[in-house]
């Protein structure tokens, strides 16, 4: 038996498709962040091959050219295609994309395949048609200009990735990191996701949205950070934290201490605590055996009832469904 399950064990393959001006960044995370993805016989969940149209090298913005191993036919036999950042080209300047391209992106989606953009490349989903009515995200400066080029499309530029069933977008750069490890969480689970994060030495998951990056005229002072109140909060999340109580701890007042955190994170203090909340009892779903109402107490939630409410409404299923997903026993 054990014999029979090691060998039905095949990796999730993602296809890289690397565009002329990609940017060299956005190239490397997908295989930087999925290598380190492993079960527990640490054998590697993902296989990530990079390809471009016709198999030609291609430049980078890095100063340096990508001399792939694959042409476009890669993309029709993996079960992810992610499409790195692009500084330049049609899909930027005028909304189009070269027809092979396009076409062999619509394939891939309608034979079930997900379709990843990182920073810039949602604006070649949209020329390719895959964006039209849903929620999609790009690097906040370009918001305006996706705007003007694709307004069919529910651009959403405050937030760091967005999930729409198989097509899902991230913002700028970094948020690329943000996106594969959020894609490593829903197919294997936080402990998984988390333990690939602290071998890319980021964050599990960060806080808000692209709203604490924009640029503004007026810089934050760090010593009147809402830092110290985050952190004394995460530990008590079994605890019911008021808005007072957290404004305290900033040594502010609630209303000083609301707008400092809403500019810091994206999120307000009450949206903050519930991601917190959630995130913690996905945890404790995922590897302990703690009852459902033992997870809600100690996630702060207080009841069942209202756990799955939550969990629900975040996550579209019930705590019980998402142990018995995520919670795998040992082969």
């Amino acid at each position: 038996m054990r014999k029979n399950w090691a060998m039905t064990f095949s990796p999730h393959r993602i296809a890289v498709l690397a565009l002329d001006d990609v940017v060299g960044l956005d190239l490397g995370t997908p295989a930087q962040v999925f290598s380190t993805a492993r079960d527990a016989h640490g054998r590697s969940l993902y296989t990530v091959d990079v390809c471009t149209p016709g198999g030609r090298p291609v430049r980078s913005t890095a100063g340096y050219q990508v001399l792939p191993d694959h042409g476009l036919e890669l993309i029709e036999t993996a079960d992810t295609v992610i499409v790195p950042g692009i500084h330049e080209g049609p899909p930027l300047t005028d909304g189009t994309l070269d027809g092979e391209v396009a076409a062999a992106l619509r394939a891939a989606y309608d034979r079930g395949a997900r379709i990843m953009s990182i920073c810039t490349s949602a604006f070649v989903l949209a020329a390719a048609g895959l964006l039209a009515g849903r929620r999609a995200t790009t690097h906040w400066a370009y918001a305006d200009r996706f705007r003007r080029l694709h307004p069919r499309v529910d651009l959403d530029p405050d937030v760091l990735f967005i999930d729409d069933d198989r097509v899902l977008t991230s913002a700028g750069v970094a948020a690329g990191i943000d996106l594969c490890l959020h894609v490593i969480r829903a197919d294997h689970g936080t402990e998984v996701a988390n333990r690939a994060a602290r071998r890319c030495v980021v964050p599990p998951w960060r806080e808000g949205g692209q709203a604490q990056y924009i640029e503004r005229p007026v810089p934050k002072v760090a010593d009147t950070s809402t830092a110290t109140a985050r952190e004394w909060a995460r530990q008590r999340l079994h605890e019911q934290v008021s808005l007072r109580d957290l404004a305290e701890q900033s040594r502010m007042s609630v209303r000083t201490f609301t707008r400092r955190f809403r500019s810091e994170t994206g999120l307000s203090p009450a949206q903050w605590l519930l991601q917190q909340r959630t995130e913690h009892a996905r945890l404790l779903l995922e590897s302990t055996d703690l009852s459902i109402d033992q997870v809600a107490r100690r996630s702060g939630f207080g009841t069942a009832s209202a756990l799955r409410q939550h969990l629900h409404v975040r996550l579209g299923v019930a705590p019980s469904t998402y142990r018995r997903t995520f919670r795998h026993p040992t082969p």
